[in-house]
């Protein structure tokens, strides 16, 4: 009767034990190769749009410490009314907001466009803001940029603008 050896079923037991060794790094240059394959430029493009996603998730909830992670220490901010302020006032604003405020609005980006150049980056989009209660949308029209610090980007600048209504 013949014993049938289970060593057979090894896909990485070879006579060859280079072979091995090959088998090994192709698996692990597979996995690898799709991360080398992004440029820099794409990979901050990435970088920031994740950014600016849970920047709005967290605006929408008041969330202080999204806030802080965003915009930098020196930032120049110019509001939809036409003032002007840091990040010291900014944050001031989202401490002292009222507590009707959180979650009282949903916000969105579309037509996101992000140019990268090198450490520097500008994003501009359109914000809109959904009610929770179903009232009118907002919509305005933002532009960012952003410095890559310590391999956080921040944003150093702000404009939002309102929308014309179309």
């Amino acid at each position: 009767m013949n014993q049938f050896n289970f060593t057979q079923l090894n896909p990485f037991q070879t006579r060859n034990s280079g072979s091995v060794i090959k088998r090994i790094w192709l698996l692990l240059l597979l996995v690898a190769l799709p991360q080398f394959g992004l440029s820099q430029e794409e990979k901050a493009e990435m970088e920031l749009l994740e950014l600016l996603e849970d920047f709005l998730e967290g605006a929408g909830k008041n969330d202080a410490k999204m806030h802080d992670r965003f915009w930098a220490e020196d930032l120049i901010y110019t509001s939809s009314s036409g003032e002007r302020f840091g990040k010291k006032q900014l944050m001031e604003g989202v401490k002292n907001a009222d507590e009707d405020f959180e979650n009282s609005m949903v916000w969105t980006a579309e037509d996101v466009q992000i140019r990268v150049y090198g450490e520097m980056a500008v994003i501009t989009f359109r914000l809109l803001g959904i009610p929770r209660d179903g009232l009118q949308q907002q919509q305005f029209l933002n532009s960012g940029t952003f410095v890559n610090k310590d391999g956080k980007w921040k944003a150093v600048n702000w404009q939002a603008t309102r929308a014309s209504s179309e």
